[in-house]
This record gives structure tokens, C-alpha cells and sequence, in this order.
């Protein structure tokens, strides 16, 4: 049987840290299962803000058409960048029960990068804390960066959402058929796609 060609995937694990929720040092990581890692914090804040900062990270790190699978421990930050986001920006910004969305600049972001985007972003709850290896290395990076805060190893770098159309990459990868053992998923991508 020949080769399938089709669209690489990127797969990027994300996590969110807060030292004192609410008001400490937070920290945000993301980490592409193929390739770097970045992360960075801010001196206050909550765990949903580091959450959801980690995936605005992780979109605008990854621009292009290539299919992006966002990863994350955080069923907040999944449902606010697929379930709640669309319904919210339609009711101008409000909640169902017609109260304030929080953290609205930040959720704002994640809707401009994913909006911009060329590729799909898609979404996937996974579970923390059960040896997932990326999720594992997103969370000890998350943490020593919300450390590293508080230490004044780094500095905090505020939220910088971008106005400028992202940058498209064009490529096409060919898939052998060990792919599904080496994939994270055992899903192709199309397929992967149609279930959220």
C-alpha cells in the first residue's frame, strides 16, 4: 500500500501554574510534542489566567496552516477557547446569565490568534497528573517559570495580543505507516478533527 499524504499535525501540551490563587505569581508553559518549549509568568494572577495564557502562548507560537491540537489539563481553558468563546462573543461579550466574561482581555486574545489562524486549532481535555509526559514536562516548566517569577530569575512579560496577520507556512508531510504508533493519537488527523 503507498504513502498518505497529508497535512502534518502539530500537537502542543499546555499548563497554567499559580503559587497563590488568587494574587500570586503565575506561571505559563506549552510544550510542542515534536519540537521546543517556551514559557514565562507574570508576578500576579490566578490559575485559570495562567491556563489560558498558556494556550494564547501555544496558538501564537504556532502560526500557519498546519492542523494545531492544543492539549491541556484545564477543561476551563478548553471550553472557554471552543464551547463558551463563540457564545460569548455573539451576546457581546456577556455570560449566559448576562454577567461580565472574566478574564475578557485574555479571552479576547485567544479568540484574535485562533481567529487568524490559516490551520484549525482544535482542543483536547487530558488528564493531569497521570503520567502524561507533556502534559507533565508543561506543568513542571509552568511551575518553575511562576518560581523564577517570584525570585526575579525572569521578568514578567505582559499579554501582547497581535494585530498584525499571522505569517502562513505551507508544507505537506507524508505519513508512513508507523505513524499511528509513533502519534500521540491513535486518531488520524482528519478524524481527530471531526470529533470536537
Amino acid at each position: 500500500m503507498g504513502q498518505r499524504i497529508v497535512r502534518a499535525m502539530i500537537i502542543v501540551s499546555t499548563d497554567g501554574s499559580c503559587l497563590r490563587n488568587p494574587g500570586g505569581a503565575i506561571g505559563w508553559a506549552w510544550v510542542n510534542h515534536e519540537g521546543p518549549t517556551m514559557s514565562g509568568g507574570e508576578s500576579s494572577g490566578t490559575n485559570q489566567i495562567a491556563e489560558l495564557r498558556a494556550l494564547f502562548e501555544a496558538v501564537v507560537a504556532h502560526p500557519g496552516d498546519e492542523p494545531l491540537l492544543i492539549e491541556s489539563d484545564s477543561q476551563y481553558a478548553i471550553k472557554c477557547a471552543s464551547e463558551w468563546l463563540p457564545s460569548w462573543k455573539r451576546k457581546g461579550w456577556k455570560t449566559a446569565s448576562g454577567g461580565a466574561v472574566k478574564n475578557l482581555e485574555l479571552v479576547q486574545g485567544i479568540d484574535r490568534v485562533i481567529t487568524d489562524r490559516v490551520g484549525p486549532v482544535r482542543f483536547r481535555w487530558v488528564r493531569g497528573h497521570v503520567g502524561n509526559h507533556y502534559n507533565e514536562v508543561a506543568d513542571k516548566l509552568a511551575g518553575e517559570a511562576a518560581r523564577a517569577i517570584v525570585s526575579g530569575d525572569i521578568a514578567s512579560v505582559p499579554l501582547a495580543v497581535p494585530t498584525a496577520e499571522l505569517s502562513v507556512k505551507k508544507e505537506m508531510t507524508v505519513v508512513n505507516p508507523s505513524y499511528k504508533e509513533k502519534s500521540t493519537t491513535a486518531i488520524e488527523p482528519e478524524d481527530l478533527f471531526t470529533l470536537f
